[in-house]
């Protein structure tokens, strides 16, 4: 028995289609996952096997094995939790036959068959869009901001039972509707701040142009309150420049119901890595330098960086751009930010 699913992986924060295929055969009972699985993936079987348990659903106690196409690409991450438990559903014809057509399926399973969310939602609702999927099925948390850039049908089962009444036809799930644009709370005002002329004209001289900032004073001056207060001085996104910050921050994995209107503020500290700063890892992700793309990345005791992590926002600076190369290929991510340091002078 043979069936198949469509869902989808992320590289870097650009998603691409996989498809999930299930083949039951004679055998000793075993579940085997090929296709290039990385360890999150590989430990699917587990929380696969518990969740259709749980929710009284069937398991095949035969030789299973399920690929993931293309398989010369690394697959990392628990979304294709929901896609195989259904395409073993399906494979068992405990699901019509057409049921999963045209759907893009993504979603990490509790034990309990409870959906937890994913990240990189934003960017498969865009290639859903691309695709032109009819129906993508997401987990709850990852509704609001897939619904708010996804054309096709969102619809957010909580738990892996309810997403079968659903295919079955038994069950209805109304369709996510697109949220109103996430509002971040009141973040400092600049009108709070009493004199320091010279150093607010600078900061909206900055915020006006778009230009970087370099403040040097004695600690206690109100270097930090000033740089705190910049973001106030900025416009909102635009609905572009919001899907593109909102795209960067899920594909890190920071929570979203929706589209950010507000320019991302960053402050890492001084004793952030390399990889922190710029992105990488084994699976490389973004760093402060993109997550702060459209908004402001501000350094304190900037003298306190890492040299050799300060040389890297070169290209950045330059280019708008981060290009993270390693032995299976170049990443390269976003990174156009307003950069605003500050120093205290050199005791000497």
């Amino acid at each position: 028995m043979l069936a198949h699913a469509t869902s989808a992986a992320l590289q870097g924060i650009d998603a691409f289609e996989v498809r999930v295929e299930a083949n039951i055969a004679n055998g000793l009972p075993h579940l085997q996952i090929v296709g290039l699985p990385g360890a999150a993936v590989q430990e699917s079987r587990e929380r696969v096997r518990a969740a259709l348990q749980n929710a009284g659903l069937p398991f095949p106690m035969r030789r299973v094995v399920i690929n993931l196409a293309p398989a010369d690409v690394r697959k990392e991450g628990p979304a294709f939790d929901l896609p195989m438990a259904l395409v073993l559903l399906l494979a068992q014809r405990a699901l019509p036959p057409d049921s999963l057509a045209g759907t893009i399926t993504i979603g990490e399973l509790a034990l309990d068959g409870v959906l937890r969310p994913v990240r990189g939602a934003v960017s498969i609702a865009i290639l859903a869009n691309q695709s032109h999927a009819r129906r993508i099925i997401v987990p709850p948390a990852n509704a609001g901001e897939v619904a708010a850039v996804c054309d096709a049908e969102v619809v957010a089962p909580r738990t892996l039972a309810h997403a079968v009444s659903f295919l079955r036809g038994n069950g209805a799930l109304s369709r996510i509707l697109p949220p109103p644009p996430e509002r971040a709370p009141p973040g400092p005002d600049l009108v709070d701040v009493k004199g320091q002329l010279g150093a607010k004209r600078a900061l909206e001289v900055a915020a006006a142009g778009g230009h970087n900032l370099l403040m040097t004073g004695p600690p206690g001056a109100g270097k930090t309150m000033l740089a705190t207060r910049l973001p106030g001085l900025l416009p909102d996104l635009t609905r572009a420049e919001s899907i593109e910050t909102t795209r960067i921050h899920s594909a890190a994995g920071l929570p979203a119901t929706g589209l950010l209107s507000r320019p991302p503020f960053r402050r890492p500290h001084h004793t952030v890595s390399y990889a922190g700063l710029i992105g990488g890892g084994a699976t490389p992700r973004p760093g402060e330098v993109s997550l702060a793309q459209n908004g402001v990345l501000f350094l304190d005791e900037f003298g306190e960086f890492n040299r050799a992590a300060l040389e890297t926002l070169r290209q950045p600076l330059e280019d708008g751009l981060v290009t993270i190369s390693r032995a299976r290929g170049s990443l390269t991510f976003p990174a156009r930010f307003l950069l605003v340091a500050s120093r205290n002078p050199c005791p000497w």
